[in-house]
Order: C-alpha cells, then sequence, then structure tokens
C-alpha cells in the first residue's frame, strides 16, 4: 500500500516538474504575444478615439 502512494507522489510530482519546465520554456513567446496584442488594440484604441486608461469596460455603452 505504501509502494503505492508513493508511486503516485512521484509520479505528481514527476508531472508537475514537467509542466513547470515547460512553462517556464514557452513564457517568453507569451509575453511578446501579449505584448503584441495589447499594442495593436492600444492602436485600435486610438483610432476609435477613446481616452487611454480608465474602465475600457464603461465604453460599451456609449
Amino acid at each position: 500500500m505504501i509502494t503505492v502512494i508513493l508511486v503516485g507522489f512521484t509520479t505528481l510530482v514527476a508531472i508537475a516538474a514537467t509542466v513547470g519546465v515547460v512553462d517556464a520554456a514557452s513564457a517568453p513567446k507569451r509575453r511578446l504575444t501579449a505584448t503584441e496584442r495589447r499594442h495593436e488594440w492600444e492602436r485600435r484604441q486610438h483610432l476609435h478615439g477613446r481616452p487611454r486608461g480608465g474602465n475600457s469596460w464603461a465604453d460599451e455603452d456609449d
């Protein structure tokens, strides 16, 4: 019984470590994508004449 618990715990630790490594490796690409999307969103907001900052959800009711 203890062997099953240890194998299960070891498996969970291995999965967590794998997910952590993969996440850390892909983080810079996700940050770059997020930055590009934000710049594009800001450009669209500027083209529509909406002010920067504030609550973006409040603009829907204008």
